[in-house]
């Protein structure tokens, strides 16, 4: 791979870009530089408004959360405190809730609103602050771009006029692209996505319509978030306005971008996911051992069969679990490549509890041991994931997380006999915008769901 590179300069600055060895210390600094502001201005709002520690603590703690939640500690481009005004405010003034119940609502309204009024002004500093330094040069983010076609050229050109903005263009990633189109160095091939980013330790990349299929253009935008940097895309029709928040947005002097979500398996969202899972599993395992027990108790009355039937399953990448169910099925054929469930093989207690998915609940074990989630797609045999692996659009990539009990395609109705490319596209739609909300919304969603599966059978429908 021929690689060219940038010289150290940026375009408008006065000083010479730092050498990527210092890029970690200032990636740093960037990060910690809005929360420690929102920290300070929640502290001299303590002061001066005479809150004790103890209530300072518990909604300066209340107000990170909150504020991390809204997404308001995201490193935007051409970010401008202004756009998010209203947004801030909100976010410090609902933590005044946790206050409420030791404090009169009278000082803990005026705590809010002087610490409103410190994190705006202190953000702006910041800010200030961070563009004074961008324009000589320091804390720069080192940027690439994905595409060489115009927009790319004009992107780069903008930045080095703008060097306020903070970002330093080190090339472009394309699979046609020559060397020195649009006065940008070739980095490499999206195949080499990776690999670029780490040699030039870049934390931001810019993705304007390079040459590459579809698949090819997933998997580099894939590398990049898993390498951690940052992702915006250039709209086609970037003339029309957007239906984003314009908090959210990325903007380089004028030119809208939209930022992609951060990667879906970065280890705070693993932790915090394996956090929930812990804790509500095993209170959801305790509460529902009399009614498994019950429930045992009758499948063995019913079919004269070890009440519990175990199977491999896959349940990630590469992972492979045994999960546990009630068993609701007479034996027949083999269960591990049998699709297909034909009547006479469910009983009345069968069809009771694979219309409820009853039969899933001693899963919850699983989920507290680790191998499942709560919520997550559902786990698949062995035999039949790898044949819609090869046949299903998106199939294999719904293994990007830990197999969950229950999920957004089931809560949608996609389970038993239906259609694998919608229950896929769910899946990946969750992975994708996975949010503890949207985890907290299928949990609930999950209740009626079985409660309608009951109505269907109770009805002669069939589970």
């Amino acid at each position: 791979m021929t690689v060219t590179r940038q010289p150290d300069r940026v375009r408008g600055g006065s000083r010479g870009v730092a050498p990527p060895g210092k890029n970690s210390f200032a990636r740093l600094i960037r990060a910690c530089l809005l929360p420690s502001a929102d920290v300070t201005a929640v502290l001299v709002a303590a002061v001066v408004t005479g809150a004790g520690p103890a209530r300072w603590a518990a909604y300066g703690a209340a107000t990170l959360v909150v504020v991390a939640l809204a997404g308001l500690y995201r490193q935007r481009i051409g970010q401008r405190v202004s756009d998010q005004a209203g947004r801030l405010a909100a976010a410090v003034i609902v933590p005044v809730l946790v206050l409420l119940p030791w404090t009169a609502t009278g000082p803990a309204l005026r705590l809010a609103g002087v610490a409103v009024a410190l994190v705006l002004v202190l953000r702006a500093l910041a800010c200030a602050g961070l563009r004074a330094a961008w324009r000589r040069g320091l804390l720069l983010r080192r940027t690439a771009i994905l595409g060489s076609a115009q927009p790319a050229g004009q992107l780069a050109g903008l930045l080095r006029a703008h060097p306020e903005l903070g970002l330093c263009v080190s090339g472009v990633l394309d699979n046609q692209a020559q060397a020195g189109d649009n006065g940008l160095p070739l980095l490499g091939r999206l195949s080499e996505t990776a690999a670029v980013l780490a040699r030039f330790e870049v934390s931001q990349v810019l993705v304007c319509f390079p040459a590459a299929t579809h698949a090819e253009l997933i998997d580099a935008v894939r590398a990049c978030r898993a390498h951690g940097a940052r992702v915006s895309v250039l709209p086609r029709l970037r003339e029309l306005g957007a239906a984003v928040p314009r908090a959210t947005l990325d903007e380089i002097w004028g030119v809208p971008l939209i930022p992609l979500r951060a990667d879906p398996l970065a280890p705070a969202r693993r932790l915090a996911t394996r956090l929930t899972d812990l804790a509500a599993g095993s209170v959801l395992l305790i509460l529902t051992a009399p009614l498994m027990l019950l429930m045992a108790a009758a499948v063995r009355l019913d079919l004269r069969l070890p009440p519990l039937f175990r199977q491999v399953r896959v349940a990630g990448r590469g992972r492979l679990a045994t999960i546990t169910k009630l068993r609701t099925l007479r034996p027949a054929g083999d269960p591990d490549t049998t699709w297909v469930v034909s009547a006479s093989q469910c009983t009345a207690v069968g069809r009771v509890l694979r219309g409820t998915h009853a039969d899933e609940l001693p899963q919850l074990a699983s989920v507290v041991r680790g191998d499942m989630a709560l919520v997550g797609p559902r786990p698949e045999r062995p035999h039949f994931a790898a044949q819609m692996a090869g046949t299903v659009d998106g199939y294999a990539d719904r293994e990007r997380v830990r197999a969950g009990l229950t999920g957004w395609a089931q809560v949608h109705g996609l389970t038993g006999d239906t259609s694998i490319h919608d229950r896929a596209r769910f899946d990946n739609f969750y992975i994708e915008y996975w949010s503890i909300w949207l985890d907290l919304l299928i949990l609930a969603r999950t209740v009626p769901s079985a409660l309608s599966g009951a109505l269907h059978i109770s009805r002669g429908g069939t589970p």
